[in-house]
């Protein structure tokens, strides 16, 4: 039998989070200094909206700041030895983390519109209005800002979709001031107010179902095992391929296992070499580790998980 591992030598260089994480610390630090501004002006002005927005915000602050740490978790030389494959699940915990903090935004709002049904609540439109404009502004830089980092990383993603859902609450908040000042009418303000948790919690439903799959180590979103297996079953000198496992342990970082069992006269070396490439290559797993069979193995075959 042999092993084989195959893998880039320069993990921290190629982590995705990593790269982009001068992009979250610009956004963390546009939204904490609009965040206290919004709050102030909602609390004086009596919109739902608006704290509803602010409370969206304060998430945004603490969502920007785990990935932050996140980032810089993932990045750091594991002295322990005991981490055999890094810290860089920390940009997992932190995006699913994000999901819990929208969630629970979603709710508080929902809430207390529910709360307020009936209550004729006095409301500022003025202040609405300039305040959602000045947010949607912030927000839409951090949008532009997070875009190209959040189509390699899971947890910039996980920023991206909450800059995103705050940005539709600004735009809502701008909504509710307008119809406030037109009509007259408070309960716009609640309305829309519910509508921004219930868009939260969809965004939220989304990306918690991806961090579920990596913490649940299902198959790289995208990459078809079948495919995998019948192009391993073509390197030359593969008889047969088994115990087939891939998985992705942070965002751009594939993993994958599996069993080759070679043919009569086969070098296994060769074989090693050619499957390492045809993963590399053809289904971008830089990591995996392959172990050659010269005969099949009864223990392999008959394990029931």
């Amino acid at each position: 039998m042999g092993h084989g591992h195959a893998h880039g030598h320069s993990h921290g260089g190629a982590h995705a989070g990593g790269r982009h994480r001068w992009r979250l610390a610009v956004a963390f630090g546009l939204v904490a200094a609009f965040f206290g501004v919004e709050l102030a002006v909602g609390l004086v002005s009596g919109s739902l909206a608006l704290i509803s927005d602010a409370g969206h915000m304060a998430a945004d602050v603490v969502a920007l700041g785990a990935a932050l740490v996140a980032t810089k978790i993932a990045t750091r030389p594991d002295d322990s030895g005991r981490r055999t494959y890094g810290s860089y699940r920390a940009e997992v915990f932190a995006s699913g983390f994000t999901v819990l903090i929208m969630l629970g935004v979603s709710v508080y709002v929902v809430v207390e519109a529910v709360r307020r049904i009936g209550d004729d609540a006095a409301v500022s439109s003025g202040p609405m209005l300039v305040v959602g404009v000045v947010g949607l502004g912030v927000n839409l830089v951090c949008l532009a800002l997070l875009r190209g980092g959040a189509q390699e990383s899971i947890n910039v993603k996980g920023a991206y979709l909450e800059v995103m859902a705050d940005a539709a609450g600004s735009v809502g908040v701008i909504a509710a001031g307008v119809l406030v000042a037109l009509t007259g009418a408070a309960r716009w303000d609640t309305i829309v107010a519910v509508a921004i948790g219930v868009f939260v919690a969809a965004r939220a439903m989304m990306l918690g179902r991806e961090v579920l799959a990596v913490l649940g180590q299902h198959a790289p979103d995208g990459l078809d095992l079948d495919a995998v297996v019948r192009d391993l079953e073509g390197v030359a000198g593969v008889a047969e391929v088994h115990d087939l496992h891939a998985w992705t342990l942070t965002s751009g970082m594939n993993v994958a296992t599996a069993h080759l069992v070679t043919g009569v006269g086969a070098d296994p070396q060769a074989v090693l070499t050619g499957a390492q490439a045809t993963l590399r290559e053809v289904h971008g797993i830089e990591h995996a580790t392959l172990q050659v069979e010269v005969s099949p193995a009864r223990e392999c075959r008959e394990a029931t998980w």
